[in-house]
């Protein structure tokens, strides 16, 4: 499901109070830190996630999150990438149209 442009930008505000709820550091995209990725995305389905490595190795892993868990990414700034998937069974934000 591709976002909108409005849909981006809404998101993004919406994205900007959140604190990081998964960080991936050393020991890059394991078990633990996937299974807690899926968990966070969703119950909240907007997520804000800390990414420590270089830019190549952060751009490898926010593809691969992208297209593993089926997220759309929001926005990546830096270290910082926000991710987006809709919950089919219980969404908890209206985006706009």
């Amino acid at each position: 499901m591709p976002l909108t442009n409005a849909q981006r930008k809404y998101l993004r505000g919406l994205s900007h109070d959140l604190d990081p709820v998964v960080m991936i550091a050393d020991k890059g995209l394991s078990e633990s830190v996937l299974a807690e990725i899926e968990q966070a995305l969703t119950h909240h389905e907007l997520i804000k996630i800390k990414l420590r490595a270089d830019r190549a190795q952060r751009s490898q892993w926010v593809a691969q999150i992208a297209t593993q868990f089926r997220a759309e990414l929001v926005h990546q700034i830096g270290q910082v990438a926000c991710y987006y998937r809709k919950n089919q069974e219980k969404p908890k934000l209206a985006l706009p149209s």
